[in-house]
């Protein structure tokens, strides 16, 4: 019976998180196939568990307490409450200011080659080997230097974002749109903004906020959390906080946009 509970909670909280839109803000959107197919066993393991249970209790005249029916009743409710009373939030400046944004530190600087800090652009290079992720790096490169202007969407961000700084040098120059949220960088909110995602590359654990620093004449005007779409040129510039230069957006053109009904973004493969 316990099998059988556990099995059908699974199934309720899977079916509960896809109907209501949240799945989306724990794993990658492009994986959603594998959350139905696991539904799909959970419910026919836990129809044959209550099967085995049904058939060993056969002989058993005695009818079920209410303090059984109770019980079952709790455990099967376990995985919606959890759902209903610890919802997830929208993300936004606040969860930056709080987890803050940074570089992984070298080696050399830390002296622990473990160290690991949260990422300002994706990185899925532990994924693959170093040859194959130059190979597909290469590939992605080639894809977007070849446009008269890079128009990012939801569905290429994380894969344009992880090659502007994987080659900052060769995409200097080039014209991009894209859109993103206000993050106003604490130590110079005058001419530092940044727009930035939220990005999944596989699940919730390597999630972070991912995007470039921009260039406006008029930042000072701009608060957190407002959605902008730019157009303009990339570029670096020497970031001080981080002691290094960063990819850039010398903007040309802004328009505040409305929140997207999703503020995720994922990586496609």
């Amino acid at each position: 019976m316990i099998r059988f509970l556990i099995l059908s909670g699974y199934f309720e909280l899977m079916m509960y998180l896809q109907i209501t839109g949240k799945l989306d803000q724990y794993i990658n959107a492009h994986y959603n196939y594998l959350i139905y197919l696991s539904m799909i066993l959970s419910l026919i393991l836990a129809i044959v568990q209550m099967y085995l249970w049904v058939k060993n209790n056969k002989q058993s005249s005695h009818l079920t307490t209410k303090f059984q029916r109770t019980t079952a009743l709790l455990i099967m409710s376990v995985p919606l409450l959890i759902g209903l009373f610890f919802p997830t939030v929208s993300l936004d400046a606040a969860i930056v200011d709080a987890k803050g944004f940074n570089f992984p530190l070298s080696k050399e600087s830390t002296g622990d080659d473990q160290v690991k800090t949260q990422y300002l652009q994706p990185d899925t290079s532990f994924y693959f080997t170093k040859s194959d992720y130059s190979d597909m790096m290469e590939k992605v490169k080639k894809k977007y230097l070849n446009n008269d202007v890079i128009t990012v969407t939801s569905e290429n961000y994380m894969e344009v974002m992880e090659a502007i700084y994987d080659f900052p040098s060769e995409f200097s120059g080039k014209q991009i749109e894209m859109s993103g949220f206000v993050y106003l960088d604490p130590t110079d909110q005058a001419h530092n903004v940044f727009l930035f995602r939220f990005g999944i590359i596989h699940c919730i654990a390597d999630s972070g906020v991912f995007g470039l620093l921009t260039q406006f004449e008029e930042a000072k005007s701009f608060k957190n959390n407002q959605w902008l779409n730019v157009s303009g040129t990339i570029q670096t510039d020497y970031y001080k906080p981080f002691k290094r230069n960063l990819p850039s957006i010398k903007v040309e053109t802004v328009k505040e946009i409305s929140t997207p009904k999703n503020q995720y973004v994922y990586r496609a493969f």
